[in-house]
This record gives C-alpha cells, sequence and structure tokens, in this order.
C-alpha cells in the first residue's frame, strides 16, 4: 500500500476534475478524497496498491477532455488508513 498526493495546475476547475477522479479512483478501488484549491490547483491523495496508484496517476496527467493539465507535482508518502472510500472534499 502506498499514499500518494497529487497538486495538478492548469485548466482544472470548472471542468468535472473533482468528479471524474472520484469516479476514476474507485474504479481502481482506491480511497481517499479530491478538493479544489483556493490557488485554482486541484489536490488528489490516495491510498491503495502501487500499481493502482500508478495507474491514478497517469489517468491525473491528462484529466478529464475538458482538462489542460500544464503543471504537476507528486509527493509519496505511508498510508494513514484514514479513508474509508473516495469522497470529493468541498
Amino acid at each position: 500500500m502506498v499514499r500518494i498526493q497529487i497538486q495538478l495546475y492548469g485548466t482544472v476547475q470548472g471542468v468535472g476534475f473533482r468528479y471524474h477522479t472520484r469516479n476514476e479512483a474507485s474504479k481502481l478501488g482506491l480511497v481517499g478524497s479530491v478538493k479544489n484549491r483556493a490557488d485554482g490547483a486541484v489536490e488528489i491523495v490516495a491510498e491503495g496498491e502501487e500499481h493502482l496508484i500508478s495507474q491514478l496517476l497517469d489517468w491525473a496527467r491528462k484529466g478529464p477532455t475538458a482538462a489542460q493539465v500544464e503543471h504537476i507535482e507528486v509527493a509519496y508518502d505511508i498510508p494513514t488508513d484514514e479513508f474509508g472510500t473516495f469522497s470529493i472534499e468541498r
């Protein structure tokens, strides 16, 4: 199990990024959350098997059709087991 924190910059708010991320992560069986940040970025925190986290990261680099990801920051950490599902934070 691994934990990843992904910061995505570009046209990532107002394009359904959070909803598509929740759907993608849930399909992969990951837990965590996604939220819009005040600086215009989207933040994803996910926990799960490393190969599934890699699939989410690959998807996030492009995002949904209307998104334009210009920059991405990634950090790995030890899972905290704080999540029961994958949710959208408001």
